[in-house]
């Protein structure tokens, strides 16, 4: 049988019972010598010793409650107290009250079971001895009195039998109550870790999900599905459209689950995709409702077709680009043909224009394939974009005005791969050049180098006084092939964002007073 560790048992709540049950018995005893039976001495019962035993036993019991309301002493010496005193009062009351004939010896095979229910199983086998022999001294006692009426050492035998049956029953019973009890105790510390591991995995699901009743009151809601409600925090219990009418006035008129990809409802000003599950056969059952922006299930279905779609254009554009260079090269030998009329040379140039731009949408699209090859470093900011700053003026033939560089803040640590950043900020800044610019004057770019409000983050913005992006298409300038040049590929800014992004850095936009563009760059703390 295996072995428990009683270090928390009997249990105070345990105590409280125990209490309870004697303070009980106390009230009994004292109801059932409270009526006059006859004659007491023709009857046997000593009624005077009766109300002596009752008047010191009904202040032990009382005292065991103070005890037990303090705590003090220990739980186990309480038990041990607690049933003494019993055993002793019984026995007391059986003698005073005629012998073993009274019948009262059966609360002494009650005070066994409770010693033995509370302890283990030498404790609760030595309070069945000490019964056993508080009846045989009773009956010695009675035989010293020559009181033959009251005297059965047969039926004192037995009851001392049935003192050790009823203490082994009990323990039986107290070893499987404690086998019950730590089994209940492990399984409810494996459902409370399920529950919490429950808990983390669903709050930290990208996807909102609630729980509603079949009353439509909220039983669970995470974190995500707060943020796409635009509400802070909810209430268990709560009514769903007390959270979101919309949702619920949506949830009102389903009468099935959703299809796989769900509905959309306009929740605020966002496009929610919703989909409804039912937790039973009915509706009374509950409800599992899925939430998702609508533009994050597009852009996720969009990078899934870019993913596959960059795979596919990489291996087309490296067989692409030797016979485009070899078309190339040639073309470039033949303009050096003496007798090239100039309609020729006009076809010519035809050709190598659309040739380089076939060349630079190639190599666009292999620098795509190629963003997650990613090796970072410890960049410092202002000495890294000072060397930039340089070479992107060489390389433009710019005048230093027309690109500047100011750095807010010395010592400006990051970690990115230095290739994917001189990338990203070449594409800015070459946007900059050609669509910053106010009509018949240079271009005026800024390269600023900061850490945000909060310090823990560092920034990069490139700033360019042009005439800004229109409102109604800056939600689309980082889209892949979106271009308002007939020249370009629409894929710089959406690559400088895929590189940015696979570095850890944020890559917004942001309109600058009273005309202008500033893209910037928040690396991650």
């Amino acid at each position: 049988m295996p072995r428990h560790d009683n270090t928390h048992y009997p249990t105070w709540g345990a105590l409280r019972w125990l209490f309870l049950f004697r303070f009980c018995i106390l009230l009994v005893l004292a109801l059932a010598f409270s009526r006059s039976f006859g004659d007491p001495a023709s009857s046997g019962i000593d009624t005077p010793f009766i109300w002596s035993i009752l008047a010191v036993y009904a202040p032990l019991v009382l005292l065991g409650g103070l005890g037990l309301l303090n705590r003090w002493p220990y739980r186990i010496q309480q038990v041990q107290i607690g049933i003494f005193a019993d055993i002793l009062a019984y026995t007391l009351l059986m003698h005073a009250a005629g012998g073993i004939a009274s019948g009262l010896g059966i609360l002494l095979a009650v005070a066994v079971a409770a010693a033995a229910l509370m302890m283990e199983g030498r404790l609760s086998l030595l309070f069945a001895a000490l019964a056993s022999l508080a009846v045989i001294a009773q009956q010695i006692y009675s035989a010293m009195l020559d009181d033959a009426h009251v005297i059965s050492f047969t039926q004192a035998g037995l009851l001392g039998l049935l003192f050790f049956m009823v203490a082994l029953m009990s323990h039986v019973l107290y070893r499987r109550v404690r086998s019950a009890e730590a089994l209940a105790a492990r399984r409810k510390v494996d459902i409370d870790d399920l529950s919490k591991l429950n808990d983390f995995i669903i709050q930290s699901i990208g996807t909102g999900i609630l729980v509603a009743d079949g009353e439509r009151h909220l039983r669970l809601l995470n974190q995500a599905a707060l943020d796409l409600l635009g509400a802070r925090r909810f209430n268990a219990g709560a009514a769903l459209s007390d959270l979101s009418p919309e949702l619920g006035k949506w949830l009102a008129l389903q009468v099935q689950p959703s299809p796989p990809n769900g509905r959309l409802i306009q929740i605020g000003n966002r496009e929610i995709r919703v989909s409804l599950k039912l937790l039973g056969e009915y509706r009374a059952s509950g409800v599992i409702i899925y939430l998702r922006d609508n533009q994050e299930v597009a852009r996720e279905a969009q990078q899934i077709k870019l993913a596959s779609l960059g795979t596919l254009t990489a291996s087309i554009a490296h067989n692409i680009r030797n016979p485009l260079s070899a078309m190339t090269h040639a073309s470039q030998l033949l303009t050096e043909s003496p007798g090239l009329t100039d309609d020729d040379r006009h076809l010519l140039e035809i050709i190598r224009r659309n040739g380089a731009r076939i060349e630079e949408t190639v190599h666009s699209v292999l620098q795509l394939s190629r963003r997650n090859q990613r090796e970072p470093s410890q960049i410092v900011l202002s000495a890294w974009l000072d060397e930039f700053s340089s070479e992107f003026r060489e390389r433009h033939e710019l005048h230093p005005s027309a690109l500047q560089l100011q750095c807010d803040a010395d010592d400006i640590r990051v970690e990115a791969d230095p290739r994917h950043l001189h990338q990203i900020l070449a594409n800015l800044c070459e946007n900059a050049l050609i669509h910053g610019r106010q009509a018949d004057q240079p271009p005026r770019i800024l390269i600023r180098a900061d850490r945000t409000d909060d310090l823990n983050e560092a920034l990069i913005e490139v700033i360019d006084t042009g005439p800004g992006i229109a409102e109604a298409t800056v939600n689309a300038i980082f889209d892949p092939f979106y271009t308002t040049s007939a020249k370009g590929t629409g894929l710089g800014l959406y690559i400088a964002r895929e590189l940015a992004e696979s570095n850890g850095i944020r890559l917004t936009y942001q309109a600058v007073a009273p005309h202008g563009s500033c893209f910037r760059l928040v690396f991650s703390g």
